[in-house]
């Protein structure tokens, strides 16, 4: 089946980290990430304490909402900014029209 992933070391703190910085419970941070109908909060718990890892659509909501890149977050030899929400607003480059998405 191959090897998996190799999950970032840091990666829990940081979740919790941007959690506590902008003041969210878990609850509001389900609502916040836009998540609220299709996980329960206990899912939030779950990666804060680094027992299921979030998928990469989740945790782009978490750079979103945390005004970083998605590189801070994963990177374990990369630090959150101090002061929460950062300032990172790149939407990158949008997709033309008429591109079909790829089938996953």
């Amino acid at each position: 089946m191959g090897n998996p992933r190799p999950k970032p070391d840091r990666l829990d703190e940081k979740l919790r980290q941007i959690r506590d910085a902008l003041g969210l419970s878990q609850t509001e941070m389900l609502r916040h990430l836009g998540l609220d109908e299709s996980m329960k909060y206990a899912r939030i718990s779950e990666y804060e304490l680094g027992q299921r890892e979030p998928p990469l659509m989740t945790i782009l909501a978490y750079s979103r909402l945390a005004g970083v890149h998605v590189e801070d977050i994963i990177d374990d030899e990369l630090d959150l900014p101090a002061k929460l929400p950062g300032n990172v607003r790149y939407q990158g480059l949008q997709r033309k029209s008429g591109v079909r998405k790829r089938k996953q």
